[in-house]
């Protein structure tokens, strides 16, 4: 009876009676190189700008896909893919490359972008490849998350939680200058609609703060009345009944 292999890792399983003083070399084989590729293995892999880079999963022998970490060198960028066999594994990869995103993913399918500079856990679930993992059972904060691993670079506050990650954020940063078409969101949280060179809330007067735009100013309003304003140099202009300022 010969040789078969595992189905994932494809390790050599011999045949019943097969082999005869051979098991020692096939042992050390199985456990001492692909085992332990599967484990602990890392290895880098080259890749290039726009092109595909097939990884084998080569039975009872070593191979790059094996490995546990995922070192990504070379150039990357838009269509650059390492392709990984169909067999269900988990996979850490770097995208150490000089530039631009590596797609992984299995042959014919979508897989996960992976950011330049960005360290990820990936899984083969057998069928593509996707992202291991979307949760932190707790996580400290205090210290700045890299752009690269999905944050924004900023300094948190501490505290401790349970954190659902956004695999897709979107940073929207409102320009300051003459208002434009779109919608930003004030201190309170409430979203304020620019249009035509004016700014409101859309809350109705007497509950909210409402800014306009006339001639060379900015007004403020709370509650239908004008508590200052700001002109077209820069000089605040407050309520009258403040000493030493004009009326707005």
């Amino acid at each position: 009876m010969s040789s078969t292999y595992s189905t994932n890792l494809q390790l050599e399983l011999p045949g019943s009676g097969d082999q005869a003083g051979n098991w020692g070399s096939t042992t050390n084989t199985n456990i001492g190189t692909l085992l332990e590729q599967a484990i602990s293995g890392y290895v880098t892999q080259s890749v290039a700008t726009g092109t595909d880079v097939t990884l084998a999963m080569t039975p009872g022998a070593s191979a790059t896909a094996r490995n546990m970490f995922l070192e990504l060198t070379g150039t990357g960028g838009a269509s650059t893919n390492l392709i990984v066999p169909a067999n269900k594994k988990l996979y850490f990869i770097y995208n150490n490359t000089s530039s631009g995103q590596v797609t992984v993913k299995v042959s014919g399918q979508t897989g996960v972008s992976v950011p330049n500079g960005a360290k990820v856990v990936l899984v083969s679930n057998g069928t593509d490849v996707v992202n291991a993992t979307n949760y932190m059972a707790t996580l400290t904060l205090g210290s700045a998350l890299p752009v690269a691993s999905g944050g924004t670079g900023v300094t948190s506050s501490t505290g401790t939680g349970s954190v659902v990650l956004n695999t897709s954020p979107t940073l929207v940063t409102p320009a300051l200058g003459t208002p434009a078409s779109g919608t930003m969101t004030n201190v309170s949280g409430t979203a304020v609609n620019l249009s035509a060179g004016s700014l409101t809330t859309g809350a109705s007067a007497g509950t909210a703060w409402t800014v306009t735009q006339s001639s060379t100013k900015l007004n403020f309003a709370y509650g239908g009345t004008v508590v200052f304003s700001i002109d077209s140099s820069g000089n605040i202009i407050a309520k009258a009944n403040v000493t030493g300022y004009g009326t707005p």
